[in-house]
Order: C-alpha cells, then sequence, then structure tokens
C-alpha cells in the first residue's frame, strides 16, 4: 500500500521540499539555457518518499496510480509540444520554400500607398461594393498634395483593376517613390469613397522571428509584409 507522499520522511523533509530543492538545483544555466530536470527526477523522488512513508497514514493505491499518471501525463504534454514545435518549423519552412517563387512578381497588398518606380506605372485594386457609372481616381503625393485626377469610367461592382501611368495633370513623368490612390464615385447619388489595394513587386523572402510567419521585402518598402496579408499574386 502506497503512503502518502506529502508527509514527512526520515531526511525530515516532504517530497514538496524536497522537489523544490531539486527545481532550485536543476534551474537554467545562464551561458547554455538548458533545463537538467527530467520526469525520471521526480520519479526517483516519489520512489525515495514512498519508501520512507509513514505505515499509519497510508493512501489507496488508486491515488498513487493518479499521481504516477500525472508525471506520465505533463511528460506527453511537453513530447507532443515539441512535435508541434517541429512540425510548424517544417511547414514555415515549405513555405518560405513555396514564396521564393514569388520573388520578382507583383502582389497586391492592403493600403492605398503604392510605389511607383522609374518611369512606370502604378496599379491599384478598387473594391466596388455596386456598379458605380463615372469611378475617380486621384493620385496624391507623400505630401497630401493631389498631382493627377482621372475618371476611369463606368465599372461593375467587385473588384476594378486601374493603372496610373505614372504622370501628372500636365503629362509629365513624376519621379519614382511611394504616392497614394484614392477612389470615389456616386451611389444612389452620394459621392462615396472606396477601399483601394496597391501592386507591390516582391524583392525576397524571409521567415519570421520564430512566430511562424513567412515575410515578403517588397520594393520601396522599408517594413516587411506578412505572407498572410496578400490579396492576389500576379502573373509571372
Amino acid at each position: 500500500m502506497a503512503g502518502d507522499i506529502n508527509n514527512v520522511g526520515q531526511s525530515g523533509l516532504s517530497y514538496v521540499d524536497q522537489l523544490k530543492q531539486l527545481q532550485d538545483k536543476s534551474k537554467p544555466d545562464e551561458t547554455t539555457g538548458k533545463q537538467d530536470l527530467k520526469q525520471e527526477d521526480f520519479l526517483s523522488l516519489l520512489t525515495k518518499q514512498l519508501s520512507q512513508q509513514d505505515p499509519f497514514k497510508p493512501v489507496s493505491n488508486d491515488q498513487m496510480i493518479a499521481q504516477m499518471a500525472s508525471f506520465a501525463t505533463v511528460d506527453g504534454i511537453g513530447k507532443m509540444n515539441n512535435q508541434f514545435e517541429t512540425l510548424n518549423s517544417s511547414m514555415t519552412s515549405n513555405q518560405a520554400l513555396q514564396a521564393s517563387s514569388l520573388v520578382g512578381r507583383d502582389v497586391l497588398i492592403p493600403g492605398s500607398t503604392g510605389v511607383k518606380t522609374g518611369d512606370g506605372q502604378m496599379a491599384a485594386m478598387v473594391k466596388l461594393p455596386q456598379a458605380v457609372d463615372s469611378l475617380m481616381v486621384r493620385v496624391e503625393n507623400q505630401m497630401g498634395q493631389l498631382i493627377r485626377t482621372f475618371d476611369v469610367g463606368s465599372k461593375p461592382g467587385g473588384d476594378s483593376r486601374v493603372v496610373w501611368d505614372g504622370k501628372d495633370q500636365n503629362g509629365n513623368p513624376l519621379p519614382a517613390g511611394k504616392y497614394n490612390v484614392k477612389a470615389s464615385g456616386l451611389l444612389d447619388g452620394q459621392a462615396k469613397e472606396f477601399e483601394v489595394s496597391t501592386y507591390a513587386n516582391v524583392n525576397s523572402v524571409l521567415l519570421g522571428k520564430g512566430d511562424g510567419n513567412v515575410l515578403l521585402n517588397l520594393a520601396g518598402f522599408e517594413s516587411p509584409v506578412r505572407l498572410a496579408e496578400v490579396l492576389e499574386v500576379g502573373k509571372a
């Protein structure tokens, strides 16, 4: 019959006290960060305490089995967590490998700020709740100054791609840099602003800092964008 493992044994210390002492001795090394306390240590303490049990205060075998099962459960959870970490690392690596095919391609990301490169164009996507007769597009610089307005005509409801040719109102090419694209139109006789997303070119792909995210470095953007935020991938 198993004894109460919380009782004080011949050593004068309870099982809990001995466990605390062992935990203090097995704190992670500051240089290696390793933890030496394992399930075997807990079982060793339990066995030692049982050998010093008080025969006048026994407990049932069911309680003993429950205590052993608790150790096994904790160990199993630890192993399962390690397996999940390995699986997550593998999935992240696979995502990064797949995302590497995006390098050099355009992706659609949330936000009305896009990057114009050289004398080229800049594309955006406008989300329309319903069809509009006249979709007006405004292009502003980073200072908020209006530099171009143009009408792209009637558009059906849904996503509509619009392209700015990179020129100002007088037809002069503008320098490379960031520009804001805004879109508006009449819905039920009232002027409405619509949600705009912009395209950006992928420079490189990198893994997140242990958080399982795959990040994309985009041309003209200081901060990377999570792969999960990409709304659309342009054609190769």
